[in-house]
């Protein structure tokens, strides 16, 4: 069983040392990101693996990744760093923590991304996300056959950027026929293109397996 737990970045000596020396880890992978020092501005979130009862190479509770997220974004960021520990990767952990991010943006009630510009890996990552998230809320509304940008990002909490970055690379948009350039999606052509990519629309995170209160963010 796979759960997520927080750590404090700014309480004690001991928990900055902490998500210092996990910074510097990812820093081993991640070239793009530079921030291992002032940890103090972010919160880390750890991906916990919790070995199930009986004879186990790993009884103990095992930190398998971990993904950090401004206290404070101007730009809305929702998440900073993020890294699965290489003997976990390509197991769909990574959508594990991506989800947890925009979880957090949606019980904070603000639209948010990750914070950019993207490693070629993230990019990749993030791109997989973003198809499965917006393929699965347009061919869940029941209402509209056509939709707006606009109505997609506020149905995922997703920056418009975006949205538009992925549905251009699903190759889905669409303009209105009176010659707006408004830019609008067709669902049946999302609903052609899932069937043909063979796209998992599950949900990586239930919304209802929150703790109360566990998400809510301390304020400096």
């Amino acid at each position: 069983m796979t759960t997520l737990s927080t750590r404090s970045t700014a309480r004690s000596i001991k928990c900055v040392l902490f998500c210092q020396n996990l910074s510097l880890f990812a820093k081993l992978f991640l070239d793009n990101k530079s921030v291992f020092f002032d940890v103090a501005a972010f919160n880390y979130y750890l991906l916990v693996h919790n070995a199930p009862n009986g004879p186990s190479l790993s009884p103990e509770p095992q930190i398998i990744g971990f993904f950090s997220k401004e206290k404070m974004s101007w730009d809305n960021n929702n998440l900073a760093c993020i890294l699965v520990f290489p003997p976990w990767q390509r197991k769909g952990l990574g959508k594990i923590m991506m989800g947890i991010s925009y979880e957090l943006s949606r019980l904070g009630g603000h639209i948010g991304g990750p914070e950019k510009p993207l490693s070629e890996l993230g990019r990749i990552g993030y791109l997989k996300f973003w198809q499965a998230r917006i393929a699965n809320s347009i061919l869940g509304l029941k209402v509209k056959t056509t939709l707006s940008v606009e109505d997609i990002a506020e149905a995922c909490w997703m920056l418009a950027e975006d949205v538009v970055s992925t549905l251009k690379e699903m190759d889905v948009l669409g303009t209105r026929k009176k010659n707006d350039r408004t830019l609008v999606i067709s669902k049946a052509r999302v609903r052609e293109w899932v069937k043909l990519n063979k796209l998992d629309l599950r949900p990586p995170v239930d919304d209802e397996g929150f703790v109360e209160d566990y998400l809510v963010e301390e304020a400096e």
